[in-house]
């Protein structure tokens, strides 16, 4: 038995009908927001894992044209930032789609990274850019334990096994190792941003490649971006004022939504904090 009203039945055949007649261009739209590779059970950071079904949900949305990916971190993880980058890249060729890139509040390191994944890159003029580079920060308490009065004991297989302990005296040989790995990925970025950004770049590598970081205004005079333009300005540019932008978003779970916005979890707390401080280095 049909327990739909004649009225609504009719009314949602002809809604059907204008949404197939509806020709008007849609973009897909995703925020990669936050520390890269950040993850815990209760809060999760931007990472492959939980990024990778939004991205493959708007390449594969219906009738798109572009997908606007909208970058506001300020780095992390460079495994997770190139995983993340090589998708983007896998599904534009795949789909021939093309992607443009925005950067809100900052877009730096690991941000900028993402950054690059578009045919085309856009920033605000207040925007962070750049801080091309690779970090290790710690922390030594060899002289605090020993005031305390503490033992350290360390057992291990290999004599590098517990390099940069912070609890152990540095050792020029551990640091080598640590700066030979860096170097390796900075290379690595580097000829990330050559490849991507070629003869657009208007700098030498000495002022480009030193970790150093611009405003928008003056990272799309050094050839990082393209221009400076916000995205819906540039969607109705390049496909037209009807252009729809479909916001591609995952919903939290009952449980996961409680405890994030209770903060009750030290673990999240301590997560919080430390993207705060991720974001205050950059003035934010």
């Amino acid at each position: 038995m049909n327990n739909c009203p004649k009225s609504k039945c009719i009314f949602s055949k002809i809604y059907r009908k204008i949404m197939r007649c509806d020709n008007s261009p849609i973009v897909a739209s995703v925020n990669l927001q936050g520390v890269i590779g950040k993850d815990s059970k209760l809060s999760s950071g931007l990472n492959f894992e939980n990024i990778a079904p939004l991205l493959k949900r708007a390449f594969e949305m219906k009738k798109v044209k572009a997908v606007a990916l909208n970058v506001n971190s300020p780095g992390g993880s460079p495994v997770q930032s190139e995983l993340i980058y090589n998708y983007i890249r896998e599904l534009s060729e795949e789909k021939k789609i093309p992607v443009y890139t925005f950067a809100q509040d900052v877009a730096a390191s690991g941000g900028y990274w993402l950054l690059l994944s578009g045919d085309e890159i856009y920033a605000h003029n207040s925007s962070i850019i750049g801080s091309i580079g690779v970090i290790f920060s710690s922390f030594g308490f060899v002289d605090l334990i020993k005031k305390l009065g503490v033992d350290r004991r360390v057992y291990t297989e290999g004599k590098n096994k517990a390099i940069l302990d912070p609890f152990l005296p540095e050792e020029n040989e551990n640091i080598e190792i640590l700066k030979d790995a860096q170097r390796d990925i900075f290379e690595g970025f580097k000829e990330l941003v050559k490849s991507r950004r070629g003869a657009k770049l208007k700098n030498n590598e000495d002022n480009l490649f030193t970790g150093a970081f611009w405003s928008g205004k003056k990272s799309a005079e050094l050839g990082l971006v393209d221009e400076i333009c916000d995205m819906r300005k540039k969607m109705k540019e390049k496909f037209g004022p009807k252009v729809k932008i479909q916001q591609i978003t995952t919903k939290k779970g009952l449980i996961k939504s409680f405890f994030s916005e209770k903060s009750l979890s030290v673990e999240s707390l301590f997560g919080k904090v430390e993207e705060r401080i991720s974001f205050n280095k950059f003035g934010l």
